[in-house]
């Protein structure tokens, strides 16, 4: 029962060649720039001279983090 349980906190990580705690850290920051991003646009919703790039570009610099991070 706990290798089952162990297995649910190590499998994906495993499968990107990561340690748990190195998948936390990796998650953990990105969700940080996820929600960065997701500001800076709120603030350009509001006020459309502000932050006119931003938000695409660490989404762009995100994904190729993200595509790019195991080669």
């Amino acid at each position: 029962m706990s290798n089952q349980i162990a297995r649910l906190f190590t499998d994906h990580p495993r499968s990107v060649d990561e340690t748990y705690f190195e998948h936390l850290v990796f998650a953990g920051k990105f969700s940080g720039r996820l929600f960065a991003a997701g500001f800076c646009a709120l603030v350009h919703a509001i006020l459309p001279f502000t932050f006119e790039k931003t938000a695409s570009r660490m989404i762009n610099d995100m994904h190729h983090r993200m595509h790019n991070r195991s080669k």
